[in-house]
């Protein structure tokens, strides 16, 4: 499939590239070349070849999710090295 300036100044719109001539020029043959060989894909035969969703066969693992205790906020502040009233006091690291 060969492209054309009008459609590859529109992709280049629509992705928010800025291309001068000889970088369309460059990018035009690329995506020619790019195109070319997806077609052809369309040449191989896929009959009783299923589609993918995935890449592995494998399940995920999950676990059972199950409500434990957490640490309250005074246990959590007890051991704080500096604190305000119910939060930790940590350096500033942003202007």
């Amino acid at each position: 499939m060969q492209l054309d300036k009008e459609t590859l100044h529109k992709i280049a719109h629509l992705a928010r590239l800025e291309l001068n001539e000889n970088d369309a020029e460059t990018m035009l043959k690329d995506m020619s070349n790019i195109l070319s060989f997806v077609e052809k894909l369309d040449e191989v035969n896929t009959d009783g070849v299923e589609p993918l969703t995935t890449m592995s066969h494998e399940l995920n693992a999950l676990r059972e999710d199950k409500t434990h205790t957490h640490l309250n906020r005074a246990a959590a502040l007890e051991n704080a090295p500096q604190k305000d009233d119910a939060y930790f006091r940590v350096p500033k690291v942003l202007e």
